[in-house]
């Protein structure tokens, strides 16, 4: 593989052979990706661009923060002179866009805010990517498009249903991230333009296996009864699944990421309140569970199959009951670089600050 050599103004040339740029890099799974990226790649450059709003820390990336082959960019992906300027000095040839607004019961109260930069931004940076001709542009989705299911199984050719505003601005944006594969695909196909957009799609079961509450030293919220039941991957598999499409994953094609590992969020409390306050007793557990109203709506399940990424060769390797206790211990270790999470879900400060 060639590399790509790009001179920097204010310091010496850099040779890589890739320049990755992902969006919303200070955030939870993106920085885990980066933090791979840049110790798995040494020789791709990895620019993470965030906004650093709510639920965004840099401090998760202190351990690669001096590598050379990589740098972050403070700037937002609204701004669309910032972005095109971004991709003309930075010669981006790969974007993996997790930047977006989220926390679902946030969306319900700032909906338009979310469908400006989670439609609007996306729109911006997938313009600029194309007009830049980059290689391949991953777009970070969620489960959530699909809307729920009591029963039926969610695959990749299945119809977009979102429920609430957050994924209904995050199927939107996919969608104008399809239709730039739609429109230019041929070209990327035949060869015959240099600046071809080559386009994948990534469906993610957002829920990572996450330690999401203080319950260490304050009740555990629960919404409404707390039976709703959610797929747990831990952080570690899915930065594996983000690789493998990078690495594997064909143009325009979507791939849910997903497990059939599932909890109900009410037991996912109590076995965090028992692991933690290291008791088995029911009535103890319950006093530390505060059950609080339900969102608007409430999707019961998004159960999804994952076949076709299994067959790109992904499997989750970390088993539940070792993925918790690990995610325990994280949290211990690291709270207290998501400190603004809480103010951010007002006037909803019974959500947790990762859902």
């Amino acid at each position: 593989m060639s590399a790509a050599c790009w001179v920097d103004p204010l310091g010496p040339p850099s040779c890589f052979a890739k320049r990755v740029l992902v969006t919303g890099g200070a955030g939870f799974i993106a920085s885990h990706v980066i933090v791979s990226l840049v110790e798995d790649y040494p020789n791709y450059m990895i620019i993470n661009l965030d906004k650093l709003d709510y639920c965004a820390s840099l401090k998760n990336l202190e351990t690669i923060s001096n590598k050379q082959n990589y740098k972050f960019i403070q700037g937002d992906i609204c701004d669309s002179h910032f972005v095109k300027l971004l991709f003309e000095t930075e010669k981006i040839d790969i974007v993996l866009h997790f930047a977006a607004q989220t926390h679902v019961d946030l969306s319900f109260v700032r909906a338009f805010e979310f469908t400006y930069v989670n439609v609007y931004g996306t729109h911006v940076l997938v313009s600029a990517a194309h007009e830049a001709g980059v290689e391949k542009f991953i777009y970070v989705s969620t489960d959530e498009v699909y809307g729920g299911s009591l029963d039926k199984e969610f695959d990749e050719s299945s119809p977009k249903q979102p429920t609430n505003p957050y994924a209904s601005s995050k199927a939107e944006a996919e969608c104008f991230v399809q239709s730039y594969w739609e429109q230019y695909k041929e070209s990327y196909i035949r060869k015959k333009n240099p600046f071809a957009l080559s386009l994948s799609f990534q469906l993610s079961s957002q829920e990572a296996v996450m330690f999401t509450d203080h319950i260490n030293i304050q009740k555990s919220c629960i919404h409404g009864s707390g039976l709703q039941k959610r797929n747990f991957l831990y952080a570690t598999d899915v930065v594996e699944a983000f690789l493998t499409v990078l690495k594997k994953g064909k143009p325009g094609e979507i791939y849910n990421i997903g497990t059939t590992f599932e909890m109900s969020v009410l037991q996912l409390a109590k076995e965090l309140i028992q692991l933690i306050k290291e008791t088995n007793s029911e009535s103890e557990m319950e006093n530390w569970v505060d059950y609080v109203n339900d969102r608007p709506i409430n999707d019961m399940r998004y159960p999804m199959k994952s076949e076709k990424i299994r067959g790109l060769g992904w499997r989750p390797k970390v088993p539940w009951k070792e993925g918790i206790k690990k995610t325990i211990e994280w949290y211990k270790e690291n709270f207290d670089n998501w400190k603004n999470a809480d103010k951010a879900l007002e006037p909803f400060p019974a959500q947790p600050p990762f859902v």
